[in-house]
């Protein structure tokens, strides 16, 4: 957790709606741990009329973002490159270096500019989100097992790889500091996680009380952040939570097209310290208020981005088409790389099923149009890229620095 956030050590008369901090003496050394008290909160969350109205913002922004899903050619297309610019931006928050452009050059087995290391974290972090999404997609359940089987594959051979991954921690950890001693946060012990991440399950399931799917979100990702049941990976595990969450019930998205890590990125101290004000003052509502002007402002800014991208690509089938002849193999081409956003041309000749020179008098038609761009300067291994695209899709990125 960032330094700059308020110390999360409790003082004399704070409230313990969200839980209590238990001090704790271990080789010579004081430290508080918290015990979170079971979701959702007690007294019950204070839903005043300006809570309300923004609740209301949020779905109806939610329901504008789903709407104008309907306007793609093809909403999974979209989706794929949606995907990846929220694993770079979730991955950016743990302090990779990875760009998107760097993701898809990683992707079609080009060198990227950023340290593989980081990429690949990138790219586990794709695998272990469209693994959540298909298997819910599929009926299984929102569950322990799955979120265990989520971050297995988060960790998989990368930093953190050593750190148990798939599995609840064994031991205590900390957030800030060298140990407990000299932490921001101590989360509870290894033998609460278990049982507190099983009433958590329950309350995704809407045990005891049924509770809106915003709100559920809500606590649900702050509640996993407080419990810090991993060893590593908590921060990119909890934001996804949110994703598969709303995926799960499918009542406000068809598709997964929220995604908070920009929001959470650019407001970090913000977040931390309406996550620590829930656990010393027991400020859910704050803490509430925090996240639904974050999916505000997510799904505002997608919708655009969505629509842009509309535009863009509609627009650049028009000048396919008006190749006349020409226009078949292209068209083609542009689909993929709608999809792809960067190719070479071995890779797409295989994808289409055509040959590698027709398949390369289609970028080169493209290219003429101002539709796609080569990157390397170089006459063989040539990698183009769908420059306008990429560029939409980074419009909200934040320049790559360490998070």
């Amino acid at each position: 957790m960032s330094p700059r956030t308020r110390d999360s050590r409790p003082n004399p008369g704070r409230s313990d709606r969200a839980g209590t901090f238990q001090r704790v003496t271990e080789g010579g050394e004081s430290y508080y741990v918290f015990h979170p008290k079971p979701l959702p909160p007690d007294p019950p969350l204070d839903i005043d009329i300006e809570l309300q109205q923004l609740l209301d913002t949020a779905n109806q922004a939610l329901g504008r973002l789903d709407g104008v899903t309907l306007l793609l050619p093809d909403p999974d297309l979209f989706l794929y490159s949606y995907i990846r610019k929220e694993a770079v931006l979730s991955s950016q928050i743990e302090g990779t270096q990875s760009s998107l452009s760097d993701l898809l050059l990683f992707e079609h087995d080009v060198a990227p500019g950023a340290p593989i290391a980081d990429v690949r974290e990138t790219s586990n972090y794709i695998a272990a989100m469209s693994h959540g999404l298909r298997r819910i997609e599929e009926g299984f359940p929102l569950s322990l097992r799955l979120i265990k089987e989520v971050h297995g594959l988060l960790l998989a051979g990368v930093r953190g790889g050593q750190a148990s991954p798939g599995e609840f921690r064994r031991s205590q950890n900390w957030i800030g500091g060298t140990r407990p001693g000299t932490a921001r946060y101590v989360p509870p012990p290894h033998q609460e996680v278990l049982p507190m991440m099983g009433a958590l399950e329950k309350f995704l399931h809407d045990d005891p009380v049924p509770t809106p799917i915003l709100i559920k979100a809500a606590l649900a990702h702050a509640h996993f952040e407080t419990i810090h049941p991993f060893l590593d990976g908590n921060g990119r595990i909890g934001r996804l939570l949110v994703t598969l969450l709303l995926s799960a019930e499918g009542k406000v998205l068809s598709r997964p097209l929220l995604y908070l890590s920009l929001y959470l990125k650019e407001h970090r101290d913000e977040y931390y310290n309406q996550l620590t004000a829930t656990r010393i003052d027991g400020e859910w509502e704050a803490w509430l208020r925090f996240f639904l002007e974050g999916v505000v402002a997510v799904a505002e800014a997608a919708t655009q981005t969505t629509q842009k991208i509309v535009h863009l690509v509609n627009d650049d089938r028009k000048k396919v088409v008006a190749l006349g002849r020409a226009a078949g193999s292209a068209a083609r081409l542009h689909d993929l790389v709608t999809r792809e956003i960067v190719f070479t041309i071995p890779q797409a000749a295989q994808a289409l099923e055509i040959s590698e020179v027709t398949t390369g008098k289609a970028a080169n038609h493209l290219e003429e149009l101002g539709i796609v761009q080569e990157i390397t300067g170089k006459a063989r291994n040539r990698v183009y890229v769908y420059t306008n695209y990429l560029n939409l899709l980074q419009e909200e990125l934040p320049p790559t620095t360490t998070a």
